[in-house]
């Protein structure tokens, strides 16, 4: 993961970057599903920390963090730092503690299934503790007058496929991250 002097490698760098352009893309692409569209981007937080480790999948996930706030149009509305006062942005930061729990819980290969689910989900609760209190208060600092309507139809709805999604995450990760390792291994005895 990283050299001895604890720089990253253009391994890490690479891996790492992948994840970022992966949110990027996720953030525009929703398949049309009863009472909520269908997107991406909290199971590849998830995947992220699962597959990279929690150092690697929380740095992902901050570099998408702070491109889209420098301006880079990365996020689903595109991008600045006025994108602070969307009640979305709470997800965006939850991202990156959602990256850093999954691989805390569950990033390393040769675990038991339930560690990648368990991972999963505790890396998706945690997405939703930052996400639903920043939208909440962002919302009610932008007078938004039904509070409760939007704790539903902005936050609540999204919560079935998002944990259904990031379990799917961790069975993949289960399946995925002993491959990678392998592949990793093979890399660094390359050096």
């Amino acid at each position: 993961m990283f050299n001895r002097k604890g720089k990253f490698i253009a391994a890490d760098i690479a891996e790492c970057a992948i994840f970022v352009a992966l949110m990027a893309a996720g953030a525009y692409i929703t398949i049309p599903f009863p009472l909520v569209p269908l997107t991406f981007q909290t199971v590849i937080a998830v995947l992220s920390g699962l597959l990279l480790g929690w150092k690697k999948g929380a740095v992902s996930m901050t570099v998408y963090c702070l491109a889209g706030l420098i301006g880079l149009p990365v996020f689903a509305a595109g991008g600045g730092i006025s994108y602070v006062l969307k009640p979305s942005f709470g997800y965006i930061l939850g991202f990156i503690l959602s990256a850093a729990i999954a691989g805390i819980v569950s990033g390393k290969s040769n675990l038991p299934v339930w560690r990648y689910v368990l991972g999963s989900l505790a890396a998706f609760f945690a997405d939703y503790a930052i996400g639903i209190p920043y939208c909440l208060i962002a919302a009610h600092l932008l007078g938004v007058e039904n509070i409760v309507g939007l704790l539903v139809t902005g936050n609540l709805i999204y919560m079935p496929k998002d944990a259904v999604l990031s379990v799917l995450a961790g069975l993949l990760s289960f399946k995925v991250l002993p491959i990678i390792e392998k592949g990793r291994s093979k890399f660094k005895k390359a050096e």
